[in-house]
């Protein structure tokens, strides 16, 4: 298995980046102006999904997943078709552990995995580059699937979820191996979704009446759950949530090189620990909702959002990747194919945008006034962050051209 100096040795760095920036010695996979999928695409086609995702995400294809093929073919039963040594099957309700062997679910899910490995590899036939695949994470995996005799979740059950986070460790560096053999000069990407991460820590995962929820865990433990599968592949590895109330804090924690979230669920009050996730060097895969909006607005809105935080102009195309807020599983075909087209351009509109901002901040005059400084805890962890300008109202009105 191949470690992470392969990585750092093709990633991109910029010149131009300031020497107090924790960025300037961290090395990304991916060039600057670069786009990438979620995940889910509509339709059953895996071979049609492949052939769109390749010539609409050239620099940056995905494995895509078409949830529309039924259970197995989903994000829950596509991740318990990779665990070892644990058995799953389907209920009306979804997903439950099982005390047999795996069996009619499971051997389905996996032959749709085949099918969908078969198409990308058939597409990417002799594609050197970087490559995503995703996997759900332990914690939504835990939260998504039901105890063998009960319909609570297995979340509920600290040894349930310590037995899910060491089989889909194993699973997924299987699943990984799989990927590097058929697609043999990609460098490979892991993306663990996380949408209910939130819930987890927040205890909000409600139980089969809908009464009472399952107790919220501690985020040393939620930590190092993740660390378990995060490290498993020897990949880089990112943590998707497309949740509100991201938290940064526990994704830098366990480990994870990059972190992808929707840019338009983060309220003002985030915008200091996102500043602090890219001051720590992490990825940074921002979601962005373009059905309504232009690539240029879209590109502008993350460089709307750099500025509000005070970072370098020069660090933001190296470090950012523009997705789909989400997964478009629930779009037609057309309007898939529409988004992904759309974020690829933003992406190439940004460095260029970025640069601009940068000359404007070189001819601004020495001297001019600051906010005032902070120390700050970071959510999840509380630790104190680095003293960087406080986010006040009057900055962020300026930011957005108010």
């Amino acid at each position: 298995m191949a470690d992470n100096s392969a990585v750092k040795d093709s990633a991109v760095k910029d010149s131009a980046v300031t020497k107090d920036s924790a960025v300037e010695d961290k090395g990304f996979p991916w060039q600057p102006g670069t786009a990438t999928g979620i995940g889910s695409l509509p339709g059953t086609d895996p071979m049609e999904a492949a052939h769109v995702v390749a010539a609409e995400l050239a620099d940056f294809p995905h494995l895509a997943e078409l949830p529309a093929r039924g259970p197995g073919a989903d994000m829950i039963g596509r991740a318990a078709g990779l665990l070892i040594d644990i058995a799953v099957d389907t209920t009306p309700r979804g997903w439950r552990l099982s005390a047999e062997r795996p069996g009619r679910d499971i051997r389905r899910a996996r032959s749709m995995l085949s099918q969908d490995l078969d198409a990308m590899e058939e597409v990417l036939d002799g594609y050197a580059g970087i490559l995503k695949v995703q996997v759900a994470g332990p914690w939504t995996l835990a939260a998504s699937l039901e105890q063998a005799h009960s319909l609570t979740p297995a979340l509920a059950d600290p040894g349930a979820v310590a037995d899910i986070a060491a089989s889909l460790a194993e699973g997924a560096a299987a699943h990984v191996a799989e990927v590097a053999k058929r697609v043999p000069g990609a460098r490979i990407i892991v993306q663990y979704d996380e949408p209910s991460l939130p819930a987890v820590l927040e205890g909000s995962i409600p139980t089969p009446s809908g009464l009472s929820r399952v107790r919220a865990v501690d985020e040393e433990v939620v930590r190092d759950r993740l660390r378990t599968v995060l490290s498993a592949t020897g990949r880089y590895c990112l943590v998707h949530c497309c949740a509100e109330a991201v938290p940064f804090g526990i994704v830098r924690g366990s480990g994870a090189h990059a972190i992808s979230f929707d840019l338009s669920l983060l309220k003002s009050s985030d915008l200091d620990y996102l500043a602090e996730t890219a001051e720590a060097g992490l990825g940074l895969l921002l979601g962005i909702r373009g059905d309504t909006h232009t690539p240029a607005t879209m590109a502008r809105s993350v460089a709307d959002a750099w500025r509000r935080m005070g970072l370098p102009p020069a660090t933001c195309a190296p470090q950012v990747v523009i997705t789909p807020a989400c997964g478009l599983a629930a779009e037609s075909p057309h309007a898939a194919r529409a988004a992904l087209k759309r974020v690829r351009e933003a992406a190439r509109i940004l460095p260029e945008i970025m640069e601009e901002q940068r000359l404007w901040s070189s001819r601004k005059p020495v001297g001019g006034t600051r906010s005032s400084t902070r120390r700050c805890s970071t959510p999840s962890t509380g630790t104190t962050c680095s003293t960087r300008p406080r986010l006040t109202m009057v900055n962020m009105m300026r930011g957005s051209g108010s």
